[in-house]
């Protein structure tokens, strides 16, 4: 999440190299940008909301079963902060904290 996303996706990509591919409609949240290089998309920059604190590096971890996951991060000591939510493309999504507070999001099939 950007403060400024135009300008943090012309800093990036400028600095890596990277492209960026048709962003993706988020709704009333904005566009996800994809950013990606050597045609593999890595992630995405979208603008920050207005709830969030602060502008910041977010790592999401592809799993099978976010459900499963969720489950399975609760019972290790993580923390779910937001999700299961379905986003478009039929992808679903949590956001969460590790045992020691550090944040991850985890995505895919429910």
């Amino acid at each position: 999440m950007a403060m400024d996303g135009t300008r943090e996706r012309g800093f990036y990509t400028n600095l890596f190299g990277w492209a960026l591919p048709e962003p993706m409609d988020m709704g009333p949240m904005g566009k996800y940008h994809f950013i990606a290089h050597d045609g593999v998309t890595l992630g995405g920059v979208m603008d920050k909301m207005p709830d969030h604190p602060a502008a910041a590096w977010n790592h999401y971890f592809w799993v099978d079963s976010v459900t499963a996951a969720k489950a399975t991060a609760e019972a290790r000591g993580g923390s779910i902060a937001m999700g299961p939510h379905e986003v478009p493309g039929g992808q679903w999504v949590i956001m969460g904290t590790d045992p020691q507070g550090a944040a991850f999001a985890l995505v895919g099939g429910q």
